[in-house]
This record gives C-alpha cells, sequence and structure tokens, in this order.
C-alpha cells in the first residue's frame, strides 16, 4: 500500500498518520509519502501506476483525494479514502466512517472480501472531479476560505456561511458574472452560477447534508447540473431554508434551473467589461479553488475510477 498523505490537511497530523501506518502494517507493506505542493498528490499517482502496488490510499480531504483521482484515472490501480480533511464529502457519500481511526478499521474490514468497485469522474477542461464542480457563487465561496485555512479549521462550516454571504452581498448583488450553460439535457439557461455534481449531496453542513442537483448517483454514468438564475436578496432565505431542509427540494426552488443525465456540458461568460472584454467567472473542483475562466467545458468519464469503500 501507498499512503499519500497530505501533512496540511484540516485533522492531520503526525501522531495520526504514525497510528495509521502502524495499523495498516499489520496487513500491508506500507509506504507512505507527505505531498509537499498543489497536485503533488497528482505526479504521486501517476508514478504509482508502475510502481507494484496493490492499493493507493489518499489520507487528506476531498483536494487530496481529487489529485489522487488526477493521477489514477483510468487505471485499475484501486484507491482507498482515509478522511483527514474539514468535510471529507466523498468518504462520507460512499459510506466510510468520517474520523480516520474508525476509517482505518473499516478499509482493514474490507481486506476479507476484497472487491473493488469502479465510479465515476466527472472532467472540466481535462480537470477530473469526484463529486463537484461549480462556477460562480460556490467557487467564490471556497476561495475565500482557501485564503485562510486557519480560520477554516477552527471554525468549520460556520466559516463557509460568512464567507458565503459575504461573498453574495460583495460580488453578486450588484454586479455578477452572468454566464450562459449549454447541455445535452435541457434548453440553454442564463444564470450567475452553474453547479455540476457527480455524486449526491454537494457537501455537509456539519452533519447535515447539503443538496443541490438530484437525480445523481456516483456510478450512474451522468451528471447533474443546476443554475441559479439570478442573484437577488429576496431569493435567499427560501433558497437556503431548502439547502439546508430534508423535505423541501432546493432543485425545485424557481429561481433554480436544474438538470439531470448530462453527459457533455459547456458554461461561457457573457458578461463584459467596461472594455468589452468577458468577464471571467471563478471555478472550484472538488472544494478547491483552480482559478478563473470566461469559458469551461464539462463531461462525464464513466467507471473512470477503481475504489475501495
Amino acid at each position: 500500500m501507498l499512503i499519500i498523505v497530505n501533512p496540511y490537511a484540516t485533522t492531520v497530523s503526525d501522531r495520526l498518520r504514525n497510528l495509521v501506518v502502524y495499523a495498516l502494517q499489520g496487513r500491508f507493506d506500507v509506504e507512505a509519502v507527505a505531498t509537499e505542493s498543489q497536485n503533488h498528490a497528482t505526479e504521486i499517482g501517476r508514478e504509482a501506476r508502475d510502481g507494484g502496488y496493490d492499493v493507493v490510499a489518499a489520507f487528506g480531504g476531498d483536494g487530496t483525494l481529487n489529485e489522487v483521482a488526477n493521477g489514477l484515472a483510468g487505471t485499475d490501480l484501486p484507491v482507498a479514502i482515509l478522511p483527514g480533511g474539514s468535510t471529507n464529502v466523498v468518504a462520507r457519500t460512499l459510506g466510510i466512517p468520517n474520523d480516520v481511526v474508525d476509517a482505518t478499521e473499516h478499509l482493514l474490514s474490507l481486506l476479507d472480501d476484497w472487491q473493488p468497485r469502479r465510479i465515476d469522474l466527472g472532467n472540466v477542461d481535462g480537470r477530473r472531479f469526484v463529486f463537484a464542480c461549480g462556477a460562480g457563487l460556490d467557487a467564490t465561496v471556497v476561495r475565500r476560505v482557501d485564503e485562510n485555512p486557519k480560520l477554516k479549521a477552527k471554525v468549520g462550516p460556520y466559516y463557509y456561511s460568512w464567507a458565503g454571504i459575504s461573498g453574495f452581498y460583495r460580488k453578486y448583488l450588484a454586479r455578477a458574472v452572468r454566464m450562459r450553460v449549454e447541455n445535452d439535457a435541457g434548453e440553454p439557461i442564463e444564470g450567475i452560477t452553474a453547479i455540476a455534481q457527480n455524486s449526491d449531496p454537494l457537501t455537509y453542513f456539519a452533519n447535515r447534508p447539503v443538496r443541490v442537483a438530484e437525480g445523481i448517483a456516483i456510478d450512474d454514468g451522468t451528471l447533474s447540473m443546476a443554475v441559479l438564475k439570478r442573484a437577488a436578496q429576496r431569493d435567499m432565505p427560501g433558497l437556503i431554508a431548502r439547502l439546508l431542509s430534508e423535505k423541501k427540494s432546493a432543485a425545485a426552488h424557481r429561481q433554480i434551473a436544474h438538470f439531470d443525465d448530462v453527459h457533455e456540458a459547456t458554461v461561457t461568460s457573457v458578461s463584459k467589461d467596461k472594455e468589452g472584454a468577458l468577464r471571467p467567472f471563478p471555478l472550484q473542483v472538488d472544494g478547491d479553488y483552480i482559478g478563473d475562466r470566461t469559458h469551461v467545458s464539462l463531461r462525464v468519464e464513466p467507471g473512470a475510477l477503481t475504489i475501495v469503500a
């Protein structure tokens, strides 16, 4: 087993790393490698393809898993998840315990019935994502949170909430970048935020799942998309209530356009600055901000990643 460790992830520590390695050494010949920079886990994953490993474990948050998935996509080498982030969306979606000690025990329990499975990946301009890609407000939130990792670790979901509210009022209420969303599952639509999901839920607020797109599974060969049509203060209370509700659907909100069974899509800015150039929108994959764009192309890659869960 190769364990790719993100030492900067929210809950990762030397003590936990040593504990996990010691526990797994009872059943595996373990090698642990720490990442040193952004996208390093992808490089390590690519090198692991020919390294004689039986399994690669991603020990970190969803961003670490995303990088490992980008390194191992399209191979038969299975990926195990050891959650060490603040949210761990994919682990929880797959039924893996959110505590890394419990997740390690869970992984060891699978050895007696070792059955790796295939899951889909999304792809945005060549960058794969495991659970979601977002353009607009949610990417603004991710960028703001990533700029303050200490507050992210200390305050958790409440810091995300503050970043979302402040970002909405500062950048979206008065002058949001509008984008045109086209896909193979419905008519084109314009809005100020577009989210493509490969699994459900989109994320978690503490222990509460936050659901946006519907009719999606991580292995059904499709994506689901949701587009927020406008930035209006009067829409927010009802939308937020639906996002956190177990009974009401966010996808059914009057300002949300929802698309199911999506295979390909494009998101293009239609807002211009004073010089006539297209204004860019922020983009995030699996909770990591990856830059600003004026156009992106999305597609699904069915069965692209082998996992153990």
